[in-house]
């Protein structure tokens, strides 16, 4: 039975990278810099409505922007692609299984609860169980007792392998060694929750109470905003700036960008495809692209007996032109796809994928090996998210370089389209894309190829894979883990197990008399705080 627990997919765009930053004085952010600019004032931001502000029952990226900036858990995702200790005083383990953790002491909730053991603890439990239905469970799954409270009907509620010491510490215990639990617990799944929280969820929920530099200055107005204002009583290390962060609500990238335009946004992070060429026209000072993390991809059904021999799979690959599409129908602003893993991400290598060039000539004599293509071809991809034009391209590159017809099935919206996949009714390859949950490039691997896991809609296996991966969990350190991780990723390339397509670029557009320094945090998405505000801004 498949375990199937909703990790980051990414229906359009997912996180970025490594702490990119833009100013109206062109710093490039680099490492441990001081931001320029000014702390104070009111910064006004794009944000679409979110699902939902409790932390381990949100998905999704609109949520995640809203809960970066209030809450604050044992780790932070920071510039050098790792994390930092903020409210943990230590995470350590003598085999990668035992998690010893001491917190720092005087953090608080905003209704005057302590940050401390029982927080995280009752967090980690309402996550984990069951009948709570959080769509962040599944990060849980590495601890002991987790089976049991998601057995139907649960037999425990209370993860046991988490185990209070005193007020400020308490042990964790993994099923399996896994040498990334610092870097995963900086996700938000894994925030503490204040006591009257769980006492009333739906009130939490619209207004939360939150332990970060942040908090709302009032409930979450649904469809309108999210006003923040900066937490007096948090004692964190991690500056944010700007007194005020008003996260105004629009339906659509054009009303927001239609808001932007009439001066009542200062900053909008999705700029609608047909209107990029205008905006680097209208607003070029204001005006900051970066490469971000977020893979586009070919998803190949495992289950379809066409797909069988690996070099159909090859062929596939290798007739795709990468880059024309990437300049016809993308803007340019994407970046072709060599591997499985982000270049901005530690342990990517360059060409890991051996048949993601263009070779056209190649891919005609591997498909010919393999006895050739019968029957029509089906391209499939979610609805809404404007995917028709570049998959209608990458058909006809498959038509032209390998003599296969084709059809586009493009009509299931997003959560309709993955119970397809789920149910392993897919007709031809399929269209998905990847987002990291953490950082370490583990992240790339386990959920989307391992046997069984929650996101391989593919239903790819390969017992080699999964023991490569489980031998980097339980490697003492990150590097020998990276070490094993890249043996993993060179049996996804023997096996072609989906097509990498390309790495997503975030456009963004801010006003340069209001910002000063615009900044992304790694894998979390946009981190408002960390913007700082012009000089009379």
């Amino acid at each position: 039975m498949r375990a199937r627990f909703p990790v980051k997919l990414a229906a359009a765009a997912a996180a970025t990278a490594l702490l990119a930053t833009a100013s109206a004085c062109a710093s490039d952010g680099g490492g441990g810099e001081e931001p320029e600019g000014t702390t104070g004032g009111t910064l006004r931001v794009f944000l679409s409505e979110p699902d939902s502000l409790m932390p381990s029952g949100a998905n999704d990226s609109e949520s995640n922007q809203v809960i970066t900036e209030i809450y604050r858990g044992l780790t932070k995702n920071v510039i050098e692609g790792g994390v930092e200790n903020i409210i943990a005083e230590s995470i350590e383990s003598e085999d990668n299984i035992t998690w010893n953790i001491q917190l720092k002491e005087g953090f608080t909730f905003t209704n005057g609860e302590p940050v401390d053991a029982d927080s995280f603890i009752r967090a980690w439990n309402y996550a984990a169980y069951g009948p709570n239905a959080q769509d962040g469970a599944g990060f849980f799954e590495r601890i002991v007792g987790f089976g049991e409270m998601q057995a139907d009907p649960p037999e425990a509620e209370e993860l046991s392998g988490v185990t209070k010491v005193d007020d400020y510490s308490f042990t964790v215990e993994l099923s399996a060694p896994f040498v990334g639990f610092p870097q995963t617990v900086a996700y938000q799944s894994f925030l503490p929750l204040a006591e009257a929280c769980l006492a009333d969820v739906d009130a939490c929920n619209e207004m939360p109470i939150s332990n970060g530099p942040y908090m709302l200055a009032s409930a979450w107005e649904h469809d309108v905003q999210v006003a923040l204002v900066k937490n007096p009583d948090y004692i964190g290390e991690d500056t944010v700036f700007a007194d005020e962060i008003i996260m105004r609500i629009f339906e659509s990238s054009d009303a927001a960008y239609a808001a932007f335009q009439g001066d009542e946004l200062d900053v909008i992070d999705q700029i609608p495809a047909e209107r990029l060429a205008e905006a680097e026209a209208q607003f070029a000072d204001g005006l900051f692209q970066t490469a971000n993390n977020s893979l586009t991809y070919l998803g190949i059904p495992f289950y379809d007996e066409r797909f069988e021999d690996v070099r159909i799979r090859q062929a596939f690959s290798l007739a795709i032109d990468r880059q024309a599409i990437i300049d016809a129908a993308l803007g340019g602003t994407q970046r072709a796809a060599s591997g499985w893993v982000s270049p901005l991400f530690e342990g990517q290598r360059d060409a890991a994928c051996t048949t993601c060039e263009y070779d056209p000539e190649r891919a005609a004599a591997l498909l010919e090996e393999a006895g050739g293509w019968e029957g029509e071809l089906t391209l499939t991809a979610n609805a809404g998210a404007d995917h028709e034009t570049w998959m209608q391209a990458l058909g006809d590159q498959l038509n032209q370089n390998l003599g296969i017809e084709y059809t586009l099935d493009v009509g299931q919206q997003f959560a309709e389209y993955l119970a397809t996949l789920e149910n392993q009714d897919a007709v031809g390859p399929f269209r998905l894309g990847w987002g990291p949950d953490y950082a370490l490039m583990e992240t790339y691997l386990t959920h989307l190829y391992a046997t069984d896991q929650s996101s391989n809609y593919g239903f790819y296996s390969n017992p080699q894979f999964d023991d490569l991966v489980a031998q980097g969990d339980s490697a003492p350190t990150e590097q020998e883990a990276i070490a094993l991780y890249q043996q993993a990723e060179d049996i996804l390339n023997e096996d072609m197990v989906t097509i990498p397509l390309w790495w997503g670029t975030q456009s963004v557009l801010y006003n340069p008399d209001v910002v000063a320094e615009l900044n992304f945090n790694p894998i979390d998405y946009e981190d408002y705080g960390l913007t700082t505000m012009a000089a009379g801004g």
